[in-house]
């Protein structure tokens, strides 16, 4: 355990977030996201798991420690459902609340297409597979940087 440090991020997840450079992309993912064969090709091939919980509980662990990359318009983007694109399931309300307390402001996020998240996901750095087993609980965050002090 480490103070100031969300339980839920393994020592793998704090790895691949810390070595993510600016604009690397981490993708959380539902339980029924192809996330094994998409994650062998992304920068580290191999997936990372946090099975048994929701996308929005992800999505804070990640949060606290990485930031969105204030440089482009939409640093977290949500898939799209397929034929509703504009239709917001609550799973995806429930993580743009984790972005907007991350964020400390309202920062409404991106959507993409289904198939053009598949290929986005596969060249991001890293993939984490959570527990929800809601359709459409899968997100892409940009990561940013830390200013000096």
């Amino acid at each position: 355990m480490l103070k100031g440090i969300d339980p839920l991020l393994s020592a793998d997840v704090l790895r691949a977030l810390r070595a993510m450079g600016h604009g690397d992309d981490v993708v959380v993912c539902d339980a029924n996201f192809p996330a094994d064969s998409v994650a062998r090709q992304t920068v580290t091939g191999k997936l990372l798991r946090m099975d048994g919980v929701s996308a929005a509980r992800v999505a804070r662990a990640v949060l606290s420690v990485m930031p969105l990359d204030s440089f482009v318009d939409t640093p977290a983007l949500r898939m799209e459902i397929v034929g509703k694109p504009d239709e917001v399931p609550p799973v995806q309300a429930e993580v743009q609340a984790e972005v907007d307390r991350a964020e400390g402001r309202s920062w409404p996020m991106g959507s993409i297409e289904r198939f053009a998240f598949y290929e986005r996901a596969k060249r991001a750095y890293c993939v984490i597979q959570t527990g929800e087993r809601r359709f459409y609980g899968c997100f892409v965050f940009k990561k940013g940087v830390i200013a000096p002090e």
